[in-house]
């Protein structure tokens, strides 16, 4: 049995961080301003630790990701333990989406069986504790429109990992 623990990490678009348990990652953020916020968006009771074999692998891999490699990261282990079960629902099928690849909001709605539920995906995906292994970045707004992305950089964070995954034609924000 794995305890628990959390890491910083080096990637290709900055430091990330991850937390895990004995059941797998609780959790996975994207850089922020410092380390020092980035550590605040991990898990309370989640000490700074040497990252067992699994979690390793799963730093490896997205770090490969992050780096343009076409790495499917579907075979880590999650652990979504007092998340709503509609939201564990949208990320298992955030999760089947390839690398390079994007859906809107409304087609995983649609998936689900709940096609007036766009809004209610977006919310879901605005509270995704392991961005990237759960890809919210993926997932756009009718007509391609951005939608939103909580990581620090917003927007430009999610076309920035679109553009590096090779999406098809990842749009530019638009700033004033």
């Amino acid at each position: 049995m794995t305890p628990r623990g959390s890491a910083l990490f080096d990637t290709a678009i900055g430091r990330c961080g991850i937390a895990w348990g004995p059941r797998g990652v609780t959790a996975v953020h994207l850089p922020e301003r410092d380390d020092a916020t980035l550590r605040s968006r991990l898990p309370d009771g989640y000490p700074d630790a040497a990252p067992p074999p699994d979690v390793t692998a799963a730093i490896t891999a997205i770090r490969a990701l992050l780096d343009g490699e076409p790495v499917d990261l579907a075979d880590i282990t999650l652990d979504l333990d007092g998340v709503p079960a509609f939201q564990r629902r949208v990320y298992d099928i955030a999760r089947t989406i390839p690398p390079g690849q994007t859906v809107t909001y409304g087609q995983i709605a649609q998936r689900m069986g709940m096609p007036g539920a766009a809004r209610a995906v977006g919310h879901a995906l605005g509270q995704n504790p392991c961005a990237i292994v759960v890809p919210c970045h993926r997932v756009l707004a009718a007509g391609g429109a951005s939608g939103g992305f909580s990581a620090h950089g917003g927007v430009a964070t999610k076309w920035r990992m679109l553009t590096i995954e090779g999406a098809p034609e990842a749009p530019q924000p638009k700033l004033f």
